[in-house]
């Protein structure tokens, strides 16, 4: 059996190479012609999976290990017959903590309570319902946004997305949609971009284009942060210039994440080729107990990792692509002992 692998996916070649023969390269460079005599392929987001891909090929299975979908044309390998499964959910926990994180260190840089603020959620899935009960452990008032949840779980707490988005912090937690009923293609537009104001902390940690980049570039805020871009890796320089925090699309990027997304993929072929599950392959991540022995909150976080040397490391945005792809270690909180106490329960 012959396996193509993003060469960015965790450990793959222990994860993996119990299938067959894998072929890894970098996503980008995966194309029609290499995967043409292959059986499984396994990339990260920087494959586009279409029928430019996959046409006239032998793959049966195509697994992503990142949470997103918009890079897979899902009809097309259903027409095909060829099985997907996505890493739904895998790094959850790691936007969240990058959103917190982000939300402590702007309230020591610009001295305001963050329990008296209030953050809108857009987006109430596997990261949005993550991110709202850690704002909840910090005291953080929460206001939920997410029409799809509201109509399917009559859900009265849920407000609409004109009330979500006039909260003090706004984070975007929605996948990237087009022609459906709720779109989030350009979600934040000229129609409602006026309740952004300059006393607004506006977040995107879901996909490029669900902000309008070309409003928001001029329109002040009283801090912005940025880890998904349109046009990446050609990233807009005018908002990256302003940003509090403008990184290259690494707020998932744990280690922790990286590792639940391959072996969620692990899982699901394993079920596809109807073979067991190698218990070998389930221990290769150790359980951490680091200790951080800082007194305060930002600062125990900020030790544990300190998303700014990310935004330092893409100044020069010929950078982006580079950084991500040699992305250094960050474990999430779980993993260290804190004098303080960490929001993750």
């Amino acid at each position: 059996m012959k396996l193509v692998i993003d060469e960015s996916c965790y450990q793959y070649q222990k994860i993996f190479s119990g299938f067959g023969k894998i072929i890894s390269l970098d996503g980008k460079d995966i194309n029609n012609k290499i995967i043409k005599n292959t059986d499984i392929l396994i990339i990260r987001s920087r494959t586009k999976v279409d029928e430019n891909l996959l046409k006239k090929s032998t793959v049966k299975f195509v697994g992503s290990t990142v949470a997103g979908i918009d890079h897979v044309d899902i009809d097309y390998l259903k027409n095909n017959n060829i099985k997907f499964s996505q890493a739904k959910g895998c790094n959850a926990n790691a936007v969240a903590e990058f959103v917190i994180s982000s939300i402590i260190n702007l309230a020591a840089k610009l001295n305001f309570d963050y329990t008296k603020k209030t953050l809108g959620i857009i987006g109430v899935g596997n990261i949005g319902k993550i991110l709202a009960h850690k704002a909840s452990l910090l005291g953080i008032k929460t206001i939920l946004n997410d029409p799809l949840r509201k109509e399917k779980e009559n859900l009265p707490n849920f407000v609409s997305l004109d009330k979500a988005i006039e909260s003090d912090i706004v984070s975007f937690h929605t996948p990237l949609t087009f022609n459906c009923k709720y779109p989030t293609y350009k979600l934040l537009n000229n129609n409602n971009f006026h309740k952004i104001t300059d006393k607004t902390i506006l977040i995107n940690t879901a996909r490029g284009g669900i902000i309008d980049e070309q409003i928001w570039q001029n329109t002040n805020t009283l801090a912005n942060v940025i880890d998904c871009w349109e046009n990446e890796p050609n990233i807009n320089q005018k908002l990256q210039k302003n940003a509090y925090l403008a990184t290259p699309h690494i707020a998932g990027h744990s280690i922790d994440a990286k590792f639940i997304g391959n072996i969620m993929i692990y899982k699901e072929l394993c079920k596809f080729l109807n073979v067991n599950y190698d218990d070998n392959v389930l221990k290769l991540i150790n359980k951490r107990k680091l200790t951080i022995k800082k007194d305060n909150l930002k600062d125990s976080i900020n030790a544990i990792y300190d998303f700014k040397k990310d935004s330092l490391a893409i100044k020069d945005i010929k950078n982006f692509e580079k950084y991500r792809k040699n992305y250094p270690v960050r474990y999430e909180w779980h993993n260290f002992n804190s004098k303080v106490n960490l929001p993750i329960s």
